[in-house]
């Protein structure tokens, strides 16, 4: 997985991050400062997300470690694109069986409750305490994202792949949070039906990765031994 796979996830998943967390954006607080304070708040607050993922990032490359010196890499990348194809194809389905995860829910209320009281302060800094909150909110395209920083098999380098996602979705998230209110439902639910089709695709080239067929940049071939020094 390189970190135009990582930049491409952010940038095209990001169509889901309008339908997901651009109603957070738009709550944003709007503050009574220049219209320099208003956009240093936006950037503060998309950094804000994207720190929050390098550290996830690390934490995932630590995981990764193990799973590349015990040969699992290719393992691992099948199962997350069946998995990714699995939400996207049958969102009913994986929904039911996510909502009975009772960790996640906990984390997401623990993290709304914070993204509430944030909500109500308007100082610029609050901005990227909500941008780190926000980049905690339990997320499919998040996941997938930290699963690619687990593939790399280095804490450094997941740290630094999840960062690169995250960078994909600022620009989609700095217009919305910009645009405001001129960013109509409708229009985020016409952006949300695209989503499915691209994940789909990428859960696709997860497993053809996982494969090992040989094929350059799709499904190199990659043995024990060059896993373990990926």
């Amino acid at each position: 997985m390189d970190l135009l796979t990582a930049f491409s996830i952010g940038a095209l998943g990001s169509l889901h991050c309008v339908g997901m967390c651009g109603p957070l954006a738009l709550a944003l607080p709007i503050g009574a400062g220049s219209t320099v304070t208003f956009l240093v708040g936006r950037v503060l607050y998309n950094v804000g997300r994207v720190a929050t993922y390098g550290v996830m990032g690390l934490l995932a490359g630590l995981i990764g470690q193990k799973i590349v010196f015990y040969g699992f890499q290719q393992t691992v990348s099948i199962a997350a694109g069946a998995l990714m194809i699995g939400a996207y194809a049958f969102p009913v389905l994986i929904g039911r069986h996510l909502a009975k995860l009772s960790f996640l829910n906990a984390l997401s209320n623990r993290v709304q409750t914070a993204f509430a009281n944030l909500l109500a302060r308007r100082s610029v800094l609050t901005m990227f305490l909500i941008g780190l909150v926000n980049g905690l909110l339990p997320c499919g395209l998040v996941y997938v994202a930290l699963a690619g920083s687990a593939l790399t098999g280095d804490p450094l380098r997941g740290a630094l792949y999840a960062s690169v996602f995250g960078l994909g979705t600022v620009p989609m998230m700095f217009v919305v949070s910009i645009l405001g209110r001129r960013v109509s439902p409708d229009l985020r639910r016409r952006i949300a039906r695209l989503v499915p089709v691209f994940m789909i695709a990428l859960g696709a080239l997860f497993i053809l990765r996982g494969m090992n067929l040989g094929i350059p940049m799709v499904s190199p071939k990659v043995g024990v031994e060059t896993q373990r020094h990926y």
